[in-house]
């Protein structure tokens, strides 16, 4: 039953152990995103499936089966009695993650150097997910005043996406910038979560709220870096 132990009743030994454990799931998350990212882009099939849904209305069909996966996803990896299916939903995000990403990427490498643009976005974004996470451990500051303010940050950014998309006008840079400001919050609430909500079995699911707000935070950096291109 010690697996079943909220993060905030253990000893200090265990509470570092669930971090490593967690940080250890979102890098795996990452290189698995990689690799995936990488076979998916090198199979001329998915290509033109993902670049054919992000025009005009099919986009809010892609953002919207996005949306479901996720959710049913999310659901899976809190699963706190079955790890299995923690790990299941994990890589199904992973996978939905890699897919919605097709276009952007595909459209940063036809880019001028849009290789080197990647990776600058890549690095920045993780130097901005280790700063924040940074912020919320050693400050010990609670950031879970910051979950509303997100939802209704969320709505709003979905209301406008569906907007530009039905009435075909671009939302622009300030946009993205204010997109990036969303996800830096997630993060710090997400990294504030993983040391107060989660059981000690749940690391899979504290990785994958972390790896969200970390994709979240590079698709927007990436779209302000190739805004300047």
């Amino acid at each position: 039953m010690e697996n079943f132990i909220q993060i905030t009743e253990t000893t200090e030994e265990q509470k570092i152990a669930f971090y490593k454990k967690t940080y250890a799931h979102v890098a795996y998350g990452i290189l698995a995103f990689i690799l995936i990212e990488y076979l998916f882009l090198s199979t001329p099939a998915i290509v033109k499936l993902a670049l054919s849904l992000t025009g005009g209305k099919m986009w809010l069909l892609m953002l919207g089966g996005f949306m479901l996966v996720t959710t049913v996803a999310e659901r899976m990896a809190n699963n706190a009695t079955d790890l299995n299916k923690q790990y299941l939903g994990y890589f199904l995000y992973i996978l939905a993650e890699a897919f919605i990403f097709i276009p952007i990427l595909y459209i940063a490498m036809s880019l001028t150097d849009g290789s080197n643009l990647i990776k600058q976005a890549a690095i920045l974004t993780l130097a901005l997910f280790t700063g924040l996470s940074g912020v919320v451990f050693f400050t010990k500051t609670d950031f879970s005043f910051l979950k509303n303010i997100i939802i209704i940050g969320g709505f709003l950014a979905m209301g406008l996406i569906v907007a530009g998309l039905l009435f075909g006008f671009d939302l622009g840079l300030w946009f993205s910038v204010g997109m990036v400001f969303l996800a830096a919050a997630s993060i710090l609430y997400q990294t504030s979560k993983l040391t107060q909500m989660y059981q000690q079995n749940q690391y899979v699911s504290a990785a994958l709220g972390l790896f969200a707000s970390l994709m979240l935070l590079f698709w927007y950096i990436l779209r302000i870096f190739m805004s300047r291109d």
